[in-house]
């Protein structure tokens, strides 16, 4: 495994490159991946801190990998962002948690949302269901783990947060984070173009609706 200035890539097999960093934000990093289109490159995958890229075929993954090394160290003085404009989505602050997270984190039902409101927040990755996106850049003062008991059913369009991150269930299911908000907005659609709403490294805010 080959360390550039605090990130490691390593092969994967014969087609893949694995990316494994704490210092680059994983997320705004496969999102200029991806806007570079890189021939031999297939897909990009991400997780919380580690990054897979797929190549088409075995040859090219040297040639992939001396590509990324050259666009990781161009980042090495300068924070990585995505230019797009954030996605506003509108939030009704009517969750059933909301008085919980209110007296968890020693503050008022309305300070909760000011807080949830405050913050830019970034897709780091998606996961656990189609259109699912963790979002980064929640108030630290908002920090609360998972409910010990998951919830058997989550409505689609609850607004809730867990540990780091907020999120906006895509569809009804299961969850154990805490429920803050609700909202309309549609995050998965089979017929759109892209199917999610947020994909990786998309900036998304909050309105109060």
């Amino acid at each position: 495994m080959k360390a550039i200035k605090g990130l490691d890539i390593a092969q994967m097999g014969s087609h893949g490159l694995l990316l494994r960093t704490d210092t680059y934000v994983p997320a705004v990093l496969g999102a200029t991946i991806r806007d570079l289109a890189l021939e031999g490159v297939s897909d990009v995958v991400l997780a919380e801190t580690t990054l897979l890229v797929r190549c088409d075929h075995a040859a090219a993954q040297q040639a992939v990998q001396h590509r990324l090394e050259e666009v990781i160290k161009s980042y090495d003085e300068n924070p990585l962002r995505v230019d797009r404009e954030p996605i506003e989505i509108p939030v009704r602050y009517d969750g059933e948690d909301l008085e919980f997270v209110a007296e968890a984190c020693s503050l008022s039902e309305e300070e909760v949302i000011r807080r949830h409101l405050g913050t830019t927040y970034v897709a780091a990755f998606c996961g656990f269901a189609p259109g699912f996106a963790y979002l980064s850049g929640l108030d630290s003062s908002l920090k609360l783990p998972r409910r010990d008991t998951p919830r058997t059913r989550v409505p689609a369009g609850t607004v809730a947060i867990a540990a780091t991150y907020s999120a906006v269930y895509p569809q009804e299911s299961p969850g154990g984070w805490h429920l803050i908000g609700s909202t309309s907005t549609e995050l998965w659609d089979v017929a759109r173009q892209p199917p999610a709403l947020i994909e990786p490294g998309r900036q998304v805010r909050f309105v109060r609706q």
